[in-house]
């Protein structure tokens, strides 16, 4: 019964990256929306702002992924992970955050209850417990790449609020000022591992080096970290420039949430935005088939309360911002019309099996898919 709640507020974040849904998911959010007509953006963000709420501080369930160096380090994830204890685990609480930041940005109806819940956690002293913990030498590892990506969304978010706000503008500034530390541990971190990774992780879920990479690039690149972004281009060129005919069919397995290969062209339409031929070139060889693939079809979800089987609906969704940045990068090319609506419909397909699959009572599932849903372009 828990899964669902938690991955619809993963769901909600994803559709919100840029600040607005797309008109793909608007229609299909007010056709079917587990049976609740939503008539404006309005509503939806209230929706999506009382989920993440009922769960940044909700300390358990908690699936936490820790290495006891000794029996001190044997504490409840309150106090190991102060600030990013709630939401089941640490990268859903913190893109849970992100999400808070964003609504308070875009509803000034919600931005109360928001910056209530966001001072709560965004404390200095609780921040820099953070650092202290994720610094341990025995965890290099830990929330790589994925949690720290979404960190670094959380990140800009922050750094925009606080460039734009007039009313409180104190509050959000110290904000920003005190996620500092551990954004930079952050950054450093992943600047160490990646001339590192010799071989690209080409997973279906957390692990996956494809979509790390995309949101850490959008940070570097709103943030004028050249020497990060020139870093994560110059990896992801090596990782995948050369690659062709990637092997859809191989695709889904049982619990992905990402497409390996569609965060991989999502990716590469990013580092190849300044010469938009060069990535029309390459995505026709990557995916140079004129009949798209069966397997990009929405998948079988056949049991939505499994916490792992749930995984399905956030393919869905997914797969569909995913294909909306890539129809978006291929519209320059008249030649690409018949593609990019063949993509277009696909994505909107994908779309809608993933969000009739949700059930937002579902806590587990609830706590990450309304984050997904949230993210839509970027």
């Amino acid at each position: 019964m828990m899964m669902t709640y938690i991955s619809f507020l993963f769901l909600l974040a994803i559709a919100a990256e840029v600040g607005s849904l797309s008109g793909t998911m608007m229609k299909i959010i007010k056709k079917n929306n587990n049976n609740h007509t939503l008539t404006n953006s309005t509503i939806m963000y209230r929706r999506f702002a009382s989920l993440a709420l009922s769960c940044v501080h909700r300390e358990y369930p908690n699936k936490i992924a820790h290495v006891l160096v000794s029996d001190s380090d044997a504490q409840p994830p309150r106090q190991l992970t102060p600030a990013f204890y709630g939401c089941f685990d640490w990268h859903s609480a913190v893109h849970g955050h992100w999400l808070l930041a964003r609504l308070a940005r875009i509803d000034t109806t919600l931005a109360a209850e928001c910056r209530e819940a966001l001072g709560k956690s965004f404390t200095k002293e609780k921040l820099l417990d953070e650092v202290k913990y994720i610094s341990s030498d025995q965890r290099q590892t830990f929330e790589r790449p994925y949690g720290l990506a979404w960190f670094l969304q959380l990140a800009t978010e922050l750094h925009e609020w606080a460039q734009e706000e007039k009313e409180n503008a104190d509050e959000v500034h110290q904000w920003r000022e005190n996620i500092r530390p551990l954004e930079t541990m952050i950054v450093t971190r992943l600047s160490s591992w990646l001339p590192k990774l010799s071989y690209p992780i080409r997973s279906g879920e957390h692990s996956q080096t494809a979509f790390g990479l995309s949101f850490s690039l959008d940070y570097a690149r709103r943030m004028n970290n050249t020497v990060f972004a020139q870093l994560i281009e110059q990896r992801s060129l090596a990782f995948f420039s050369s690659d062709k005919n990637y092997p859809f069919n191989y695709e889904p397995s049982g619990e992905d949430f990402l497409s390996a290969g569609l965060a991989e062209a999502d990716l590469m339409r990013r580092v190849m935005n300044k010469n938009p031929q060069d990535f029309v070139k390459w995505f026709n060889e990557f995916l140079p088939t004129e009949t798209l693939p069966s397997s990009l079809e929405p998948p079988l979800i056949s049991d939505p309360t499994d916490p792992k089987l749930i995984h399905l609906a956030g393919l869905c969704i997914s797969r569909a911002w995913m294909l909306e940045g890539i129809v978006d990068a291929l519209s320059f090319d008249t030649q690409q019309n018949k593609r990019r609506d063949q993509l277009f419909e696909l994505s909107k397909r994908n779309a809608q099996t993933g969000l009739t699959a949700i059930d937002e009572s579902n806590y587990e599932g609830g706590h990450w898919l309304e984050d997904i849903y949230d993210i839509d372009k970027t």
